[in-house]
């Protein structure tokens, strides 16, 4: 690497902030706070599938895995996809295993988005997002989910592509806001990514956690197979976040794209939990549905609770998290709400105006995990009633 990269990969590098759970989560346990904001839940997963993790780990399957993953898992997300929605894939070709669907996101970007290509985003967005778009070299262009409903902007989304735009990166159930796009909203993204003849990934890590809305993939929309790369995990769906096991599947050359990156990033990982999650995928159906279930009800013990406080709550439609417009306390803004909170009210919640370039559109948002358990959340809201939450 000549000293001219080396600076202009420095220079990019350093225009990308901290990750704002790792400051927020570490602020809860310096703290003693009720942690309602990093997205993890108090509760493991299936026992059958922490088990056949055990087994495998006794059985010596602790070397290294296939860089694609092992044949087990990735004939099992195959079947997962053709169960849930009819989408066939050849397991060989089309589908790798990822450490986590953040790597999935990293290797994409890495693999698809040269120095100076565009890349469409919806804001809020995950802050992965933005880091690794400015890691590839790319150039971010964010189409805003706006308050109170965080619908789709159409026109926006088709006012963000350029000449230069090589991607779109989609996030449905979207993550912090809740919303499932519906099928007419992701129509309109087929229709731009078909005109344009852009390559969409798509993350759908909560697809399974929906609250009375349908999640559509969209891989099943016409015309959009063969420019997608859908990206999931067992993480959320399943409860076992510290996996850090996901896949991505789509047409063998945008998967081979992703793996091309992946091969210099972790190449493999995760050998003995790669066979517990095909167990997950093909023997524990019932364990995302009761969790969904469940955080339905915890979901509206949440909002419920926010909004007696005096929050305005948008109520989601999916996902972990419920955003709340925290204005009327007189705060500048949702970064420093939560930054006074854990000394006001002993909580801690995480500023949504971290995940937006439109600042003015999410300065007073903040965002709340509802993924912990009931005594975990009422605790919370005994402690926000009781706090004087005003600037």
């Amino acid at each position: 690497m000549t000293p001219r990269t080396s600076a202009r990969t420095a220079a990019r590098l350093a225009g990308i902030p901290p990750t704002i759970f790792t400051e927020m989560s570490a602020l809860a346990q310096r703290t003693g706070s009720v942690n309602l904001g990093q997205g993890f839940p108090d509760l493991d997963g299936p026992a059958s599938v922490i088990e056949e993790a055990a087994a495998a780990l006794r059985s010596g399957r602790n070397q290294y895995a296939p860089g694609p993953g092992v044949p087990a898992l990735r004939q099992a997300v195959a079947r997962h996809q053709q169960r849930h929605y009819g989408l066939e894939l050849d397991a060989d070709t089309e589908v790798v295993v990822t450490t986590g669907a953040t790597e999935g996101i990293a290797a994409a970007l890495l693999g698809l988005v040269d120095p100076g290509d565009e890349v469409v985003v919806l804001e809020p967005y995950y802050d992965s997002y933005l880091a690794m778009i400015q890691m590839a070299g790319g150039v971010r262009r964010p189409v805003t989910l706006r308050a109170p409903d965080f619908r789709l902007d159409t026109d926006g989304l088709r006012a963000a592509v350029g000449p230069r735009t090589k991607l779109i990166l989609l996030n449905s159930p979207h993550n912090p806001t809740g919303t499932v796009l519906t099928r007419d909203e992701l129509a309109a993204v087929a229709a731009v990514a078909i005109e344009h003849d852009l390559v969409v990934v798509t993350d759908e890590v909560y697809e399974h956690l929906t609250f009375g809305h349908e999640h559509v993939p969209l891989a099943t929309l016409p015309g959009m197979r063969e420019r997608t790369l859908t990206l999931s995990s067992v993480g959320k769906s399943w409860s076992f976040t510290g996996w850090k096991v996901g896949w991505a599947t789509g047409p063998r050359e945008l998967v081979g794209a992703l793996l091309g990156a992946k091969q210099w990033l972790t190449f493999t990982s995760g050998a003995p939990l790669q066979p517990a999650v095909a167990r997950a995928l093909d023997e524990e159906p019932e364990w995302p549905r009761e969790l969904a279930r469940d955080l339905r009800r915890r979901r509206d013990l949440l909002c419920a609770g926010l909004a007696e406080v005096g929050m305005d709550v948008r109520v989601p439609e999916g996902t972990y998290f419920a955003i709340t417009d925290v204005a009327a306390y007189g705060w500048g803004d949702g970064r420093e709400f939560c930054l006074a909170l854990p000394e006001r009210a002993g909580v801690v919640a995480i500023p949504a105006v971290a995940f937006h370039d439109d600042l003015e559109a999410g300065r007073h948002l903040v965002r709340w995990a509802f993924c912990k358990e009931e005594s975990v959340i009422e605790d919370g809201l005994a402690r926000l009633r009781e706090a004087d939450l005003r600037a």
